[in-house]
């Protein structure tokens, strides 16, 4: 069993957090879900992302994702591994120097990392895709590429996961199987 840390804010993608928070329990996992300024008991909006053949993705409600732990009293040092779902919240997440601290833990001790959709985007502000390629939403290809990363264009389908070393990334939650299934071989 490994310790998971998983960072969420209000208005992540349901499904990258709710799926792979499910799929690392079912297999035996413990998963602690943390948000800045809130506490284990409370939770966050989700949205869900959907692909209907528009210009970009459509977003609805989704449901309440639960905390776990306490974000402020996190200390990085004690989980084997990281995971960073899309939807919105990257884009705010990547502002608090608390996350980006977090996130430079696990990068600089080449703990797994698991990054979807717009999750890079804190990988970005962490200043840890130098050098290194991952796949992300295509909208984020910009900022990866001027961070000094290399963009791995995802599969039409966007089913498809990159690995590069201890960092597994995937374009949307239409990959979780080959994004878990290869976070999974890290753990």
């Amino acid at each position: 069993m490994k310790k998971i840390l998983m960072i969420v804010g209000d208005f992540v993608e349901d499904y990258e957090a709710m799926v792979p928070y499910q799929i690392l329990l079912c297999a035996g996992h413990h998963v602690d879900t943390v948000c800045p300024d809130k506490m284990a008991g409370e939770s966050v909006a989700t949205a869900i992302h959907d692909f209907e053949g528009h210009q970009t993705y459509s977003e609805k409600p989704g449901h309440r994702f639960a905390i776990t732990a306490d974000f402020e009293s996190l200390r990085p040092a004690d989980y084997d591994a990281l995971v960073i779902p899309g939807g919105r919240a990257p884009e705010y997440l990547r502002l608090n120097q608390d996350v980006l601290n977090a996130v430079r833990h696990f990068a600089t001790t080449k703990k797994p990392i698991a990054a979807i959709c717009h999750g890079p985007q804190i990988l970005v502000a962490a200043g840890v895709l130098s050098g290194r390629t991952c796949s992300c939403y295509p909208a984020v290809k910009p900022e990866v590429e001027a961070a000094g990363g290399t963009y791995s264009p995802p599969a039409p389908t966007m089913d498809s996961a990159h690995v590069d070393g201890n960092l597994v990334t995937a374009p949307a939650w239409p990959a979780h199987p080959a994004w878990m299934r290869e976070f999974m071989k890290l753990l």
